[in-house]
């Protein structure tokens, strides 16, 4: 008997458990996992796939994204401004630039121009603080809030005795930018004058014959060096290519691979000049030339390494927003609510100032380096090209006048010359 029962319990055991908790269990789990997987994993593939997209931070629309986003495009609409290339001015220029009409043409460019571009952040925000300080005071003073509010006011004496030191701050940062201004321009002059008589030097002492191939290399050296310097100098240049159409293959590729573009390309011209077939003397005076290119790229090196002291910087910029932050409360006694646009033409002028000083400060990028070297290697192909011509012409005067004249400097007779 108690092997019947056995058998008996353990079958009727499954079939009960299976038949009263498996419809149940399937009818509960089978309708969660079917939405729970596209709700779930479909905004994680979003994520995945667009986080490492630029465009991805700004899509939480939090207080610092908003507040950063304008002076983020400010940045960027001055960044590209810089990598604007300039032009050499002709006569057509001049008379544009001195005409009667160019303050309308200014005016009228007005939001074009990457200096007023870059002011709208702080000028926005110091103007926002003059609505603020006019909007809390006219509450104050209509008793819309409770009397222990006072009203923003002080005297106008302190501004009265900071306002010199304040525009001589400004006259000074903005004249030792200038006077980095004109040191890179110099420096810029002395290297394209330098290259300009070395190429002269080597056009008229080095023999076609002997040393051609050498000749032709010596001037590619010549020509590809301002373009090489300028490359080093200013960001996101492109250098291959700047110098393929002006060295060869194997000599671009030497240059590349160099960590110093410039100081290579010097040694590449100096060691042709050693293998040129000159007298000595010559060739101290060309490699003498050399030395000009080394001071030239100490000296933009140096400007491009070395600002203004930071602190100066630091100073005109703290005075500066110090003084427009409490400009409201200083004039609302004499302006009530004329402080918001006396304000905004404060802070537009004043820091219009400081923003010329800043970007003249790296002096290179406001520079025509590229139209600089590109009339170098058109005058430089030009001479190349007229050489031949002038020599032959130059030899055709001397024949004549030697046939004109005796040995003894005497005028030749009327039979000598048939």
């Amino acid at each position: 008997m108690s092997n019947s029962t056995h058998p008996t319990i353990n079958p009727p055991s499954k079939p009960p458990f299976s038949s009263k908790f498996t419809p149940k269990f399937t009818l509960k789990i089978s309708p969660l996992p079917l939405p729970s997987k596209p709700t779930y994993k479909f905004p994680l593939k979003i994520q995945s796939l667009h986080s490492p997209d630029p465009q991805n931070p700004p899509k939480p629309l939090n207080l610092i994204s908003i507040l950063r986003s304008l002076p983020d495009w400010a940045d960027e609409v001055q960044e590209k401004g810089m990598r604007k290339k300039r032009v050499l001015y002709n006569h057509q220029n001049w008379a544009e630039h001195r005409s009667s009409l160019r303050h309308v043409r200014h005016l009228m460019s007005s939001l074009s121009s990457r200096v007023i571009v870059s002011l709208i952040p702080p000028v926005l925000f110091f103007t926002s603080v003059a609505v603020i300080v006019s909007v809390y005071n006219t509450a104050v003073t209509m008793n819309l809030l409770p009397g222990f509010f006072p009203v923003l006011r002080a005297s106008t004496l302190p501004y009265q005795l900071t306002a010199p030191a304040l525009a001589l701050l400004l006259v000074f940062r903005t004249e030792a930018s200038y006077s980095r201004y004109e040191e890179g321009r110099h420096a810029w002059t002395k290297v394209i004058t330098g290259a300009s008589e070395l190429a002269r030097e080597v056009v008229a002492y080095v023999d076609d014959l002997n040393d051609g191939v050498m000749k032709r290399s010596l001037l590619q050296y010549i020509m590809a060096f301002p373009i090489a310097l300028k490359c080093h100098l200013l960001y996101d240049s492109d250098v291959r290519r700047d110098l393929q159409s002006v060295l060869e293959a194997d000599d671009l590729a030497v240059v590349l691979s160099s960590k110093h573009r410039p100081h290579c390309i010097i040694q590449f011209m100096s060691q042709s000049l050693k293998l040129l077939n000159l007298e000595e003397h010559k060739r101290n005076a060309l490699d003498s030339k050399l030395s000009r290119f080394h001071d030239g790229i100490g000296i933009c090196e140096q400007i491009v390494g070395t600002p203004i002291p930071l602190s100066y910087t630091r100073l005109t910029s703290r005075f500066l927003v110090l003084w427009h932050l409490t400009l409201p409360v200083i004039l609302w006694d004499d302006c009530h609510w004329i402080v918001i646009p006396a304000t905004f033409i404060s802070a537009t002028s004043l820091f219009c100032i400081e923003e010329v000083g800043v970007l003249i400060e790296e002096p290179f990028p406001m520079l025509p380096l590229d139209e600089l070297c590109k009339v170098l290697c058109t005058n430089i192909q030009e001479a190349i090209a007229v050489q031949k011509t002038i020599q032959v012409q130059v030899a055709a005067k001397r024949k004549i006048h030697y046939n004109n004249h005796s040995t003894n400097g005497w005028p030749a007779s009327r039979g000598d010359k048939i």
